[in-house]
């Protein structure tokens, strides 16, 4: 955030020098085109790097102190299938390069960036039923395509038994992902990856997105308006309505409290 929001704007000011009409004019440049809560971030890197330069006596004052963070743009409206479009969905996916994220995403509520980086290696799809005690199959969501590779927050980091859907979909994906790179031969890349491109290279975005809407349109839903996001969204609102309790839901999809899930 400080390289793409302040460094750009303010990164060549000097501090000494800087007023709160600029920072305030620099928020409301940014109010633009970020959510209210992008702003408050803004304001607090800003303030914390003015913090440490006063505990060198670089700088006499926090400038950023004197400022707020203004309203930004509003966030696009959460939403879920409902449990006919989700079945839908589903049966949409089959046989699409886009089945078996559909059904991990949907089935776990894993997070998009926790599935782009989601690598075999973290996937158990055998268990160990002979184990005291037995031990399901189950996806390890460690890490994300985030800055250093780490998850949303501390409580993201999970473990998870995957549902026997989940495990039958991954076999098979892995079955048509090692087909894929035998096709691709030194060309494929080999980073372990569940979810890659033809070339074994990581997903963007983008990626993601636009195979998804494929999917949805398929399904017969306006596929404008659904985005991969939207299937751990689906997950929690479904799972709330069989009646599991909101701490479990919670834990489930790495959420640091329940406020956030309710």
């Amino acid at each position: 955030m400080a390289r793409c929001h302040v460094l750009p704007a303010l990164g060549s000011r000097r501090l000494a020098e800087l007023t709160a009409d600029e920072v305030d004019r620099w928020l409301a440049g940014e109010s633009k085109a970020v959510s209210t809560d992008t702003l408050a971030k803004l304001l607090s890197i800003l303030h914390q790097s003015i913090r440490r330069a006063q505990a060198r006596d670089l700088v006499q004052r926090n400038v950023a102190l004197l400022c707020e963070a203004p309203k930004g743009t509003v966030g696009r409206p959460s939403k879920s299938l409902s449990l006919e479009q989700a079945s839908r969905l589903l049966m949409a996916a089959e046989g699409t390069s886009m089945h078996a994220y559909v059904v991990v995403s949907l089935l776990t509520g894993a997070r998009t960036e926790e599935l782009r980086a989601l690598k075999w290696s973290h996937l158990d799809l055998e268990g160990d039923a002979s184990g005291l005690p037995p031990t399901p199959p189950s996806i390890q969501l460690w890490r994300s395509v985030r800055a250093g590779g780490e998850t949303k927050t501390k409580r993201s980091r999970r473990t998870l038994e995957l549902p026997a859907l989940c495990v039958d979909t991954l076999r098979e994906h892995r079955q048509r992902q090692l087909a894929q790179r035998i096709r691709m031969g030194q060309r494929w890349v080999d980073n372990d990856l569940g979810f890659a491109t033809r070339y074994g290279t990581e997903l963007d975005a983008a990626n993601v997105r636009r195979a998804f809407r494929t999917v949805a349109a398929a399904a017969g839903l306006e596929a404008s308006e659904w985005t991969p996001r939207e299937l751990r969204h689906s997950f929690v609102s479904l799972v709330s309505s069989l009646g599991v309790p909101i701490e479990d839901i919670a834990h489930l999809v790495g959420h640091a409290s329940t406020s956030v899930t309710e």
